[in-house]
């Protein structure tokens, strides 16, 4: 029994829930979504339905027409590697920035705690992680990878940076949902590697290893769609890292030697008028 409106979810909640709809294939592209239908279904009044009918065609998942109403919007295979590009970039800066956020932090007394309550739940996702691939849990394994990668975001303390990987994860899990591809096991110890580069404080690590472990689930993807010298120039290039900023250094004054002159530094002679008598 859907509930009644007032108990509904909110417009956040819901556009996350059809967005979850759209990415699993319960609703599947060319799908007609009505107002009235959602609204029933989630126990809302229309609006916030219109709302989150809006949020969604904005991120790409639905499509909108005046007078016609909304469907699920195509899956953009077009853009798929535009799309891993585009979060390769964004997750070198994010493992980066948690690896000059942990070096900084550590200097401190102690470090927040919202810090250690991340570090805490990437600790526990890795060995969840461990357990799944032993079990061959794959539908797990695909969970903890994002729950993972979200988790770097967060331990960068960017905001931004974190929400910009939700929006883009949740595309790129959608381009997944045209076959049962098998992916992340393979990749999975990476992450451990990760995040002990990112313990080290090690800025250039973890935004190398983060930057090949992307850029494999890439290459696994685009191999099924994209022509093989296109995979293999994705593997002979490695991934753009930023460049290294030194920490600047403060130049040793120079204090410039006096130079003496012969004639001080000659022994004096002795006049005959002065020397002493015989």
């Amino acid at each position: 029994m859907p509930a009644s409106p007032s108990e509904g979810p909110t417009p956040v909640v819901l556009v996350d829930a059809l967005r979850r709809e759209i990415v699993e294939g319960a609703l599947v592209p060319g799908t007609r979504i009505t107002e009235a239908s959602v609204a029933r279904r989630h126990g809302v009044s229309r609006v916030p339905v219109r709302e989150a009918l809006r949020a969604l065609e904005a991120e790409g998942f639905v499509e909108s027409t005046p007078h016609v109403g909304s469907r699920v919007a195509a899956i953009p295979v077009d853009e798929a590697d535009d799309l891993f590009a585009v979060r390769e970039a964004l997750e070198i800066s994010t493992a980066r920035r948690a690896a000059q956020r942990a070096r900084e932090l550590f200097g401190e007394p102690r470090p927040p705690e919202d810090w250690w309550r991340t570090r805490r739940v990437l600790g526990q996702l890795l060995d969840d992680g461990d357990a799944a691939v032993e079990a061959g849990d794959l539908d797990r394994l695909v969970e903890l990878n994002d729950r993972f990668h979200v988790g770097v975001a967060q331990l960068s303390g960017s905001a931004t940076l974190a929400t910009l990987l939700r929006q883009l994860s949740n595309k790129i899990e959608w381009l997944y949902a045209l076959d049962t591809f098998s992916r992340g096991k393979r990749l999975w110890p990476d992450h451990r590697r990760i995040l002990a580069a990112i313990d080290a404080g090690d800025e250039a690590g973890a935004a190398e290893l983060m930057g090949w472990h992307v850029r494999e689930s890439r290459i696994g993807f685009l191999a099924r769609t994209e022509p093989a010298d296109r995979v293999a120039d994705l593997r002979a290039t490695p991934p753009a890292l930023p460049p290294t900023i030194p920490t600047p250094t403060i130049p040793t004054p120079t204090i410039p030697t006096p130079t003496i002159s012969t004639s001080e530094t000659s022994t004096p002679t002795t006049s005959a008028a002065a020397a002493p008598p015989a």
